[in-house]
């Protein structure tokens, strides 16, 4: 018995001896220094090797790096560095350094920010009015337990009344591949926008300060995520909306359509991304491919009954050590072709499905679609040291890129029932234009855009995303 050991333990010597000579690393230990706060799982739920494994020497570098960005893209970390502590020559064996530096979780801050669309619609077509703004105060927590679970309540004021808690908990079991979301708020308003003229937004306002619109909002979703670049996402949501009967009876009956003062519904969707961008706030390399399809009425109710698809493909490409390149698409194709309610029928001018030139307006629609490429140069990459004038250790040290920019895009949306109203509806539009992109941190993007549209309207338009 003691002879049959002795020649296995010979066997896995030699075994390991030959996958040495044959440029295999083995990952011996793996060790985590500076997170305070963040528990070793998540970290380690990131990496593209576990205590154990073996990696082609060939292969090693390209492998830390990629952990390295996953480890990043957590939103967790202000630095992440994967290093060696020790390597064993004669048998490969590695012993590997994890050293995070985590960045600020606690958000009790003041609100103050914009009812409008964009900066440059309350700058411009709101002449800049300070009835037009939402204040109070937001409590964001992005690390909740140490798990990357996100916890967020939110109390504003002013041109929107609203009230919401949140709470996201990306991992409930062992494998660490199914989370939780849910979510419940409610709104109210005394102004809305109650139709679409000429590309722009018409609002009205009770003359007594009455309410004119209010909205209730709970949802509750399962999260997959079974490696590291596949996302799905199953959502239920419960909605109850309702309007002033000014809105309904004079101004707009298609608000909620047939003049209801009431709209109750439920959604079901399912979403799925393919996520490969290096830097999810600020890629410069990777790609990003997203779908999403969408039931709004279930049967229960008869207030909303629509069924859409949405895509998003994203592509970046670098060029060299200071040059990139990009092309950003996005298009929703709805099945029912009936006409749907004012509040649900968007298309241009929301959330990303922006075009250069075309901050000011809106094009609302069934369909739409959406192609923007650039090509950047990076003008600086630097670090500020703040030190001990800073006494929040987290923003002591500021990294800073600068980005030139060149812009250009294409869209199309399909009104059939108001682009009677809407001249943008149904036809090409494209613009154009230089911009800068101001990076700080690892996912702070401040862009200055000078862009130029199909009218050849010309103007500087400004972007900001906190990615909190």
């Amino acid at each position: 018995m003691k002879r049959a050991v002795f020649l296995l333990l010979v066997f896995f010597g030699l075994l390991k001896g030959i996958a040495a000579q044959s440029g295999l690393v083995y990952i011996d230990q793996i060790s985590i220094e500076g997170n305070r706060r963040t528990r070793d799982a998540i970290i380690l739920r990131e990496l593209k090797f576990h205590e154990g494994d073996s990696i082609a020497l060939s292969e090693l570098d390209d492998v830390l790096l990629e952990s390295e960005s996953l480890v990043m893209n957590t939103g967790l970390f202000s630095k992440a560095n994967i290093s060696f502590k020790s390597w064993e020559s004669a048998t490969n064996k590695v012993h590997i350094v994890i050293s995070v530096n985590e960045t600020w979780y606690i958000y009790p801050v003041p609100v103050f920010e914009l009812a409008d669309r964009n900066f440059n619609v309350w700058w411009t077509d709101q002449k800049r009015s300070l009835d037009r703004v939402n204040f109070g105060i937001e409590f964001t927590h992005l690390n909740f337990s140490g798990q990357k679970d996100r916890l967020k309540l939110t109390a504003k004021y002013g041109y929107t009344r609203s009230y919401a808690l949140k709470y996201t908990l990306p991992y409930i079991n062992q494998r660490q591949t199914v989370g939780i979301e849910s979510e419940v708020s409610y709104s109210r308003n005394r102004e809305l926008n109650y139709a679409t003229v000429g590309n722009k937004q018409l609002f009205y306002k009770d003359p007594d300060n009455d309410w004119l619109y209010q909205r209730f909002r709970s949802e509750a979703a399962i999260t997959y995520r079974p490696g590291y670049h596949l996302f799905h996402t199953l959502r239920l949501r419960y909605q109850q909306n309702a309007i002033d009967e000014i809105v309904a009876k004079e101004l707009n009956p298609d608000f909620f359509l047939e003049g209801k003062l009431l709209q109750r519904f439920f959604t079901l969707s399912y979403r799925f991304a393919y996520d490969m961008r290096d830097v999810t706030a600020y890629p410069l390399k990777g790609a990003f491919f997203a779908g999403r399809v969408e039931k709004d009425g279930l049967g229960i109710f008869k207030d909303r009954d629509a069924l859409t698809i949405e895509t998003v493909f994203n592509k970046y490409f670098p060029l060299s050590e200071k040059w990139s390149a990009g092309l950003l698409t996005s298009a929703k194709y709805s099945f029912i072709r009936d006409k749907q309610p004012f509040t649900d029928y968007r298309a241009l001018g929301f959330s990303y499905n922006t075009l250069y030139g075309y901050e000011l307006y809106l094009v609302d629609g069934l369909d739409m679609g959406i192609a923007r490429t650039f090509v950047r140069y990076r003008l600086l990459q630097n670090e500020l040291k703040l030190g001990k004038l800073m006494p929040l250790e987290s923003f002591r040290s500021v990294p800073i890129r600068l980005y030139l920019s060149l812009n250009g895009g294409w869209a199309y949306a399909n009104d059939p029932y108001t682009g009677q109203d809407n001249s943008f509806a149904n036809r090409p539009l494209w613009g154009w234009g230089p911009g800068l992109d101001v990076i700080l941190f690892y996912n702070m993007v401040f862009q200055i855009q000078y862009s130029i549209n199909h009218l050849s309207e010309k103007g500087i338009f400004l972007r900001l995303n906190t990615n909190i």
